[in-house]
């Protein structure tokens, strides 16, 4: 971990101000001999002060240079590294960022302020809109290395509500949105209703404890039957040497400040993913904001085998053959 992090501030030394750039993490010539294969790059955005890391995989050499953007949004607990490139010992194919690379992505994520390895004790409670603000400082370093102005976007869990929240405010960078494990108001859902009563708490803290425990009560709450156990033990291997706390403003936005996402101001076509076990929504709520969505190119995924963090499943398979049929449906001929 030294040298880890002795690379993070060499990384950090070299940024320029008002924006971006890291090198990537393999030279060009390094880069040439991996033809064919996954290549992980580093950058880093800021906002205002505060040192945002991004971390982009794709396959280089296969063909196309430029390839669509996927952008993906990390919930409350742990960062987008850790939950959507997650190398678990023992068992293959859990990166969400791999398989997405394999279909022909250029996948990207963040860690938001005071998660992962983005600057932490900001300040600040890391709520939704700080979020959303943390999202529009990175897109600009998204579109000067890839040059593309527009993206797909999956969300999950608070992620969702924060995605929600940007594609409202940018509707102009999103072709297409993904919100996984959404949660519109919350109203009669376990979870929320859970922190509804526990908000005080919240409130008087920033942060709240990151623990293994903790970890792995977020795969125990919905349905532990649909998670393998070395996954939670590799997710806290990889976010506690980063950090022993979560932020609370996600928390508290969503027992006491939604709805956040106006469905009637998300104009790209969208698809919702919801678990067949997931105290965070429930189905009235979640089927009451598709039905207000405007675009009709617009899909309600429900599958069985599926809990709260659906990616890191054993029916993880399940999720990524709907939201890669989603990402790559064809546009409508002649409109």
């Amino acid at each position: 971990m030294a040298d880890q992090n002795n690379t993070l501030l060499d990384r950090r030394a070299i940024m320029a101000s008002g924006a971006l750039l890291a090198s990537a993490a393999l030279p060009a010539s390094a880069a040439d001999g991996e033809k064919g294969k996954i290549v992980a790059e580093d950058h880093w955005a800021e906002n205002g002060p505060v040192k945002l890391y991004l971390y982009r995989k794709r396959v280089v050499g296969d063909g196309p240079d430029s390839k669509p953007v996927l952008f993906l949004v990390h919930g409350s607990s742990f960062s987008g590294r850790g939950g959507f490139d997650l190398q678990v010992p023992g068992l293959p194919n859990y990166s969400f960022m791999d398989e997405f690379a394999r279909r022909g992505f250029d996948v990207w994520t963040m860690d938001f302020q005071n998660y992962g390895r983005s600057t932490r004790n900001t300040g600040t409670n890391s709520d939704i809109m700080n979020g959303v603000g943390d999202l529009e400082a990175a897109l600009p370093v998204v579109e000067k290395i890839t040059g593309q102005k527009s993206i797909r976007i999956k969300g999950q869990s608070s992620g969702a509500i924060r995605a929600g929240v940007f594609a409202m405010r940018n509707p102009d960078r999103v072709e297409r949105l993904i919100l996984d494990a959404f949660t519109w108001t919350g109203e009669g859902a376990p979870e929320i209703m859970r922190r509804r009563q526990d908000v005080a708490k919240y409130q008087a803290s920033l942060t709240r404890p990151l623990t293994r425990e903790t970890l792995r009560g977020i795969f125990s709450r919905d349905d532990p039957s649909t998670f393998e156990a070395p996954v939670p033990e590799a997710l806290a291997d990889y976010e506690l040497p980063l950090g022993n706390t979560s932020p609370n403003g996600t928390y508290i936005d969503m027992a006491i400040h939604m709805p956040m996402v106006d469905p009637t101001k998300i104009l790209c076509p969208v698809m919702m993913h919801r678990a067949a076990t997931d105290g965070n929504a429930t189905d009235a709520e979640l089927l009451e904001f598709f039905g207000k969505l405007p675009n009709t190119d617009k899909q309600f995924v429900k599958l069985n085998g599926i809990a709260h963090v659906a990616v890191l499943g054993k029916n993880r398979a399940r999720v990524w053959h709907a939201m890669a049929s989603f990402l790559t449906l064809p546009g409508v001929v002649g409109v």
